[in-house]
């Protein structure tokens, strides 16, 4: 039990990385970038291939700006070819299954046959640990500078910022390089943790990546940026630990785990809507006593 809670301990904190980066083209470009699931390919496919030619802390940089890359090319379809945010995601998304390819050696799966990467024991959630509270810090930081709220700004209202001379695709470029940078650097983690990576590793990471930062804002609420970064990391946790805990208490095999993930996400999401809905249901039958009450006098 203790292997299981501490397993999703780290994958918590590893994958807290992408519903930060959705955090910031979702929530604060108000972009819903589709990028995100060939990203986090593409970080664990030049992660494990530097790490397996002896490179395991260099490969963790290089990780990192080829995610920078998809972010740009992403960027540069919505802002200077007109192509929409969504389907300018799914274009690069499509276009990285290739890339991901080539950067594996054309091969579906790369192993780390020798544990070369970076890891071991408690060691391995210590790390996951400093590297999402770092990165976490340095974004709530960079939102507080001038270019942060530029960015905050462009996704609030795109018309006011150009009627201040501010530069909405200069902002909107910037954003998306960094939040995949954010989802490249977690599929580097995350190749070089379990020392493989596979070419469908990142199928539905976006959707599980949505709901991570749902269930975080359902916890916390959406007041300030410091409080929604915190929202990723807490969500992500919970979302690794109830997988935990379905996998430890075998409710269902691990032929069903999709369905369990499928299940999880959809009431991740629907979970702010449910609440509504009984808040009102809870109003409406309190309206109902107090008028029997009236009536009854």
């Amino acid at each position: 039990m203790l292997h299981i809670l501490q397993t999703a301990l780290e994958l918590g904190f590893l994958y807290a990385l992408v519903p930060m980066a959705l955090f910031l083209s979702f929530r604060i470009l108000d972009i819903a970038d589709m990028t995100t699931d060939g990203c986090f390919v593409l970080g664990t496919a030049v992660s494990v291939t530097m790490a397996a030619a002896g490179h395991p802390f260099l490969a963790v940089p290089a990780a990192m700006l080829a995610g920078i890359c998809a972010g740009f090319v992403t960027a540069f379809q919505q802002t200077r070819l007109g192509v929409p945010s969504i389907l300018a995601g799914i274009i690069t998304n499509m276009g990285l299954y290739t890339i991901n390819l080539m950067v594996m050696g054309w091969s579906a799966n790369v192993s780390l046959l020798k544990k070369t990467g970076i890891g071991g024991d408690w060691y391995e959630a210590l790390l996951a640990i400093c590297v999402t509270v770092l990165a976490g810090a340095l974004l709530v930081y960079f939102l507080g500078t001038r270019l942060g709220l530029s960015i905050r700004a462009t996704g609030n209202n795109i018309d006011m910022v150009r009627a201040s001379s501010i530069n909405p695709t200069f902002t909107i470029t910037v954003g998306l390089c960094i939040a995949n940078a954010l989802t490249a650097l977690s599929g580097a983690m995350v190749g070089q943790y379990q020392n493989t990576a596979d070419i469908n590793g990142g199928t539905g990471i976006v959707v599980i990546g949505l709901a991570c930062l749902i269930i975080g804002e359902t916890v916390l609420g959406r007041r300030g940026v410091a409080r929604g970064v915190i929202a990723t990391v807490i969500g992500s946790i919970i979302y690794r630990f109830i997988y935990a805990i379905v996998l430890y208490t075998k409710i269902m095999p691990v032929q069903g785990l999709k369905l369990v993930t499928a299940v999880i996400v959809a009431l991740a999401i629907a979970f702010p809507t449910i609440r509504k809905w009984a808040a009102f249901q809870t109003r409406k039958n309190a309206a109902a006593r107090r008028k029997g009450g009236h009536g009854a006098c």
